[in-house]
């Protein structure tokens, strides 16, 4: 993977407050990170940084749409995502990012790299299971769907009759309902 210049923040000449950063994502940011389970996309990431005198916060939030298929049918359709992390920045002697919300960079570093967080922000946010909004709501037609309703277990919708129950217990329901 090689390095994004745009996601690059160099807070070292920010004033210390909050400062704004908004990025559009599109397939191209995928093709980085070779990662491919999606057509297309259309993701709008907006980054708050907050500069403080001894640390720094980080707070990523992004909204837009994915191009996938459907898991039941193949179709392809756009899935609605959004999400958001906040990761708090700290400065030490080494490098580290173990902790999910705790970044270390080192004393002498002058620039934060985001492109990492926002790629597995957006990658987390897919579901496992993506299904067709039409097939919620029954306004999707395919043949994948015949042939699910062809193969499903229908159900007998008989009525069960009862059959020789002791008189007695029929007296008893009886009293049960004519309350």
């Amino acid at each position: 993977m090689k390095q994004l210049n745009e996601f690059l923040i160099p807070f070292v000449g920010l004033k210390l407050g909050k400062h704004k950063f908004e990025y559009q994502i599109s397939k191209a940011f995928f093709d980085n990170f070779e990662y491919d389970d999606f057509e297309s996309c259309d993701i709008k990431v907006e980054a708050v940084l907050e500069k403080k005198s001894t640390m720094l916060e980080l707070d990523l939030k992004h909204k837009g749409t994915v191009h996938v298929p459907c898991d039941l049918t193949s179709e392809m359709f756009d899935l609605p995502i959004k999400s958001k992390i906040r990761l708090v920045v700290q400065f030490g002697d080494t490098f580290n990012n173990d902790n999910e919300e705790l970044l270390i960079l080192p004393h002498g570093e002058h620039q934060l790299d985001i492109s990492q967080y926002i790629y597995e922000m957006i990658v987390l946010s897919v579901p496992l299971k993506r299904v067709h909004p039409g097939i919620k709501d029954g306004t999707l037609n395919t043949p994948a769907l015949e042939k699910l309703k062809e193969h499903t277990i229908k159900e007998n919708k008989k009525e069960v009759k009862e059959e020789n129950t002791d008189p007695r217990w029929d007296k008893l329901k009886n009293l049960l309902t004519d309350k």
